[in-house]
């Protein structure tokens, strides 16, 4: 009898594989650990053979860098952290080369800005760049471009970054690699009788508040970005498993549909590309809350956002800006792209289109937000 699990990982043929700093360097004093790279690449190996493509998001860079320079503290300061992600991006992907290459392997290194992501045609390129490289049969490195990212523009950490390039590559199936089993009903550092959840199909927010609560000492995103990026793959309609990097054959036991680390069930229909993007790949620069007839229309009959159900807005965009919809009592229900600035679209909110002609003697559209540039959440 087929599991959950089982129906959604036999169809897997590319896979993106998220590896956290606490399995690519073993602390501050001993440098990348080799030994684990070569496991990885020894199982990536099998599964290329059974025609399943890899791409691989990595961390690790300012690790590897305060080795490099014999530090020991993680500074705050940015300059002082993009330095550091310089210095040890070149000696990561250089062990990435190294390792990779005894396997008869050959990677491509791949660096990011969530500005890349966000906007539409270089967006494109990056697409079209990975797909490039999987037909040539070369295993694609993403890593966060630290050493030009600042705060507007950073992804946070990168098992959100591992949810984008998902989508980018339009890929089957998120790994995320971790020192930890999976995901636990309660903290296993705290709690050694912490029970591990081997499948979610239903994601509510007893998940989230348990996982703010988990202890992590992995790079920026413990176990809370973990399950904020569950929810987006959820939402997307595309499987991921959080389970122990360190675990022998643990992606061939994945794909085997073996019950390994905790497996977070997909919604029943996939995203398109476009609608994905318009979900995750733009940040929103507001916020619009709907009445509950707008929120119907939206939800239960795909329908457009017109201004006569818009009660309230929250912040200042521009025309084409990426905004998110909420309900009355602050629940995002939609996000999608503005067809009025925030200006324009304030002195016409809960007004039909005849109103609006008479107000401000013009109209961007019948719709403040149209269907075809709407994600539903």
């Amino acid at each position: 009898m087929k599991t959950e699990r089982s129906v959604h990982l036999s169809k897997v043929r590319r896979v993106v594989i998220k590896i956290g700093s606490s399995l690519l360097t073993g602390g501050k004093t001993s440098g990348i650990r080799t030994r684990f790279l070569g496991h990885l690449a020894e199982q990536i190996k099998g599964l290329q053979k059974n025609g399943i493509q890899c791409l691989i998001v990595t961390s690790g860079a300012i690790a590897a860098g305060l080795f490099e320079l014999g530090q020991f503290k993680r500074p705050k300061e940015m300059e002082k952290l993009q330095a550091l992600a310089a210095i040890g991006q070149s000696n990561l992907m250089h062990a990435y080369e190294i390792v990779f290459k005894r396997f008869g392997l050959k990677v491509a290194q791949i660096l990011l800005t969530r500005e890349d992501l966000a906007n539409r045609p270089r967006y494109s390129n990056a697409h079209n760049t990975v797909m490039e490289l999987f037909r040539n049969k070369i295993i694609p490195v993403v890593n966060e471009n630290d050493t030009v990212a600042v705060e507007e523009i950073k992804f946070g950490n990168n098992d959100i970054l591992g949810t984008l390039v998902t989508h980018l590559c339009q890929a089957d199936l998120l790994v995320v690699l971790t020192d930890t089993d999976g995901f636990f009903e309660s903290d296993p550092h705290l709690n050694p009788k912490a029970k591990l959840i081997s499948t979610i199909t239903v994601f509510d927010s007893g998940l989230e508040k348990t996982a703010s609560k988990s202890f992590s000492n992995i790079g920026t995103g413990g176990m809370k970005t973990k399950i904020q990026a569950a929810k987006m793959m959820m939402q997307s309609g595309i499987p991921m498993v959080i389970a122990n990097g360190n675990t022998r054959n643990v992606l061939k036991n994945i794909l085997r549909s073996k019950p390994v680390g905790t497996f977070f069930s997909p919604a029943p229909q996939k995203m398109s590309s476009r609608k994905s993007w318009l979900a995750w790949g733009v940040q929103a620069k507001g916020e619009i809350m709907v009445d509950d007839g707008a929120k119907k229309a939206l939800v239960e009959m795909d329908k457009s956002l017109l201004p006569s159900g818009i009660m309230k807005l929250a912040g200042i965009w521009n025309r084409g800006d990426m905004v998110k919809i909420v309900d009355r009592s602050g629940v995002e229900i939609a996000r999608g792209q503005s067809n009025y600035s925030s200006r324009d679209l304030d002195q016409i909110k809960g007004m039909r289109t005849s109103e609006i002609v008479e107000k401000i003697g013009k109209v961007s559209g019948a719709e403040a937000v149209h269907r075809d540039n709407l994600v539903k959440l």
